[in-house]
């Protein structure tokens, strides 16, 4: 079944952390994790991950931490899950296209409903945005 990466987890719990204190304050991968018994290193590793694909700012120093780097309704969690994983969790594992890269795909009576599906699921993700998760 479709199940999120403990990265993808961490990494909507943070931008939805950081969201719900936007107002000019930052946070850090310690306040985040210890306000959610996460781990901080994983934490810290996936907020890395989300200011190098420009979602998040990071501010170095003393009083360094996190701030989003666009409005929370601008960032929708596709956005974000690409930005830690590479690309969307897929329900199947069959991705053939072509009859040369599947044994059955000719008889494959599951191919199209399941991609319909996956297609529901990317357009959720696409359509939903940080804001909708606060």
């Amino acid at each position: 079944m479709l199940k999120l990466s403990k990265k993808v987890e961490y990494g909507l719990i943070a931008m939805r952390h950081i969201a719900s204190i936007n107002d000019g304050k930052i946070s850090t991968a310690k306040e985040i994790a210890t306000a959610y018994h996460i781990s901080q290193e994983l934490l810290a590793k996936v907020l890395q991950k989300l200011a190098k694909e420009g979602l998040v700012i990071s501010h170095q120093g003393m009083r360094g931490g996190y701030a989003l780097a666009r409005r929370a309704d601008q960032i929708s969690i596709s956005t974000i899950i690409n930005a830690i994983e590479g690309q969307l969790p897929r329900i199947t594992q069959c991705t053939a296209e072509t009859p040369q890269s599947c044994s059955i795909f000719e008889k494959c009576t599951i191919k199209n409903p399941l991609g319909k599906i996956q297609g529901n699921i990317e357009e959720m993700f696409s359509a939903m945005t940080v804001s909708e998760i606060i």
